[in-house]
């Protein structure tokens, strides 16, 4: 069995609940990830991703890249477009789980949090899982996520 804590990235790069959106695009982007856990005093409060987005972006555009973050919209904060409602796992979860959650609730990233506190650990994306699965059938089976 493999848990969510050898495949997830641990300590992953996050949001203030307060931070402006604004800000937070330009994390996505420079990070060049989909998906950014929002934390307030380090406990898990929401997710944001770039289909939490596509509302927001201008007509003809096909990305991120594209949204005029001049436009007022971008001062709000970061809860008025989040996913308060957070899927999360703890360390110990299967990774067959994760992977049936991910595919179930049709999400591309999931939360690592610890049980007690509640505190973001890490993160298991799409990207976590192909890599290990590439890993695997390359004969690198112990190789770090």
């Amino acid at each position: 069995m493999i848990e969510a804590s050898e495949l997830m990235t641990g300590n992953p790069e996050r949001a203030e609940v307060t931070d402006p959106l604004r800000e937070v695009i330009r994390k996505l982007i420079e990070l060049d990830v989909r998906h950014l856990p929002i934390v307030e005093n380090n406990e898990l409060v929401g997710m944001i991703s770039d289909r939490d987005l596509q509302g927001l972006m201008v007509p003809d555009g096909s990305d991120l890249e594209v949204m005029r973050l001049s436009d007022p919209r971008f001062d709000q904060s970061v809860s008025s477009v989040m996913q308060g409602d957070v899927i999360s796992v703890h360390p110990e979860t299967d990774v067959n789980d994760v992977i049936e959650l991910m595919i179930d609730q049709k999400i591309g990233a999931v939360p690592v949090v610890d049980p007690i506190t509640g505190a973001l650990l890490g993160i298991v994306s799409y990207v976590d899982v192909i890599r290990h699965a590439r890993d695997y059938f390359s004969g690198e089976e112990s190789a770090a996520p």
